[in-house]
Parts: structure tokens; C-alpha cells; sequence
């Protein structure tokens, strides 16, 4: 069977869910994604939310695949970018081009909303060389940046 590309809406609070454990196995990070989950009420306000895309790759309606996207509307001009936050394939399901699939249908949302660009981070390291590989695969690097983490709270 076929891997289907599904836009969530706030009805798919569900495979939401499914995405967050998904996220939580393929990074290696349970807690982080899955033990203090939100509420129902709040997912649903969240893919709800225009700013927010999340992506899931179902086979057999089962989450294979999982992308978490920010639309950033621009301030310096009347347009857009949009961020990948997560994106993460299910390890067995890897290297059948779920990945390409999420950003392909990612291309297709930035397009309908007026985005210019779609970014995304990869770490430079042994753990995001297939990422990196498949980002140059699609894109460009554009600079070398640091990411800092700013705490809110003192």
C-alpha cells in the first residue's frame, strides 16, 4: 500500500498523538514528546492555528512519517516563510521517499499561502548526515549559523 500525505486539522487530534510518539522514537526522546503531552483542547487549538502545519505520513493508517511546521509571516515585506521544525521517518520506513513526500506537500501548502522560502536546521554530525543529504538533495546551504537557546525564566 501507499504512503498517503495528511494535512492535520483540529479533527486529528488522534494522529497527532501518533505523531508526537513517532517524533519521540525516531529521536530517541520519549520525554520529550510524549510524557507531558497537551491536552485534547490545546492540540486543537494548535492545528487549528494557520501558523502552525503538521504533516503525517500514514501507511495502513499508521504514522510512518511526521513533519512540524511554522509559517512565519515577514514583517519587511507582504510575505512569508515557513520553518521545519521536526521532521522525523519512521526508521523501517526510511529511504522510500516519505521525507521528499512531507516537504514535496510542504512546497505545495508554501505555495497556496504566498511563502518565498521553506528553511530548515540540521546539526552539523554522524546523526543528521542522512538529514544534511537529503537537504542538499532539495535545497541549498545558505550560511553557517550558531543556534542559542535563550531561557525566559532567570
Amino acid at each position: 500500500m501507499t504512503t498517503q500525505i495528511h494535512h492535520l486539522t483540529a479533527n486529528d487530534v488522534t494522529i497527532m498523538r501518533s505523531m508526537l510518539t513517532t517524533f519521540g522514537e525516531v529521536f530517541n526522546d520519549m520525554n520529550t514528546y510524549t510524557e507531558m503531552q497537551p491536552n485534547s483542547n490545546y492540540l486543537e487549538k494548535l492545528l487549528n492555528n494557520d501558523s502552525f502545519i503538521a504533516l503525517a505520513a500514514l501507511k495502513n493508517n499508521n504514522v510512518v512519517g511526521a513533519m512540524a511546521a511554522y509559517e512565519l509571516v515577514k514583517f519587511e515585506q507582504e510575505r512569508s516563510e515557513i520553518y521545519i521544525y521536526d521532521l522525523a521517518v519512521d526508521k523501517s520506513h526510511r529511504r522510500k521517499g516519505i521525507a521528499t513526500s512531507l516537504i514535496e506537500e510542504l512546497k505545495n501548502i508554501a505555495v497556496k499561502r504566498g511563502a518565498y522560502v521553506i528553511f530548515v536546521q540540521a546539526d552539523k554530525g554522524i546523526e543528521d548526515e542522512p538529514a544534511i543529504a537529503l537537504y542538499n538533495k532539495l535545497g541549498e546551504t545558505c550560511e553557517d549559523v550558531f543556534h542559542f537557546d535563550i531561557q525566559v525564566n532567570n
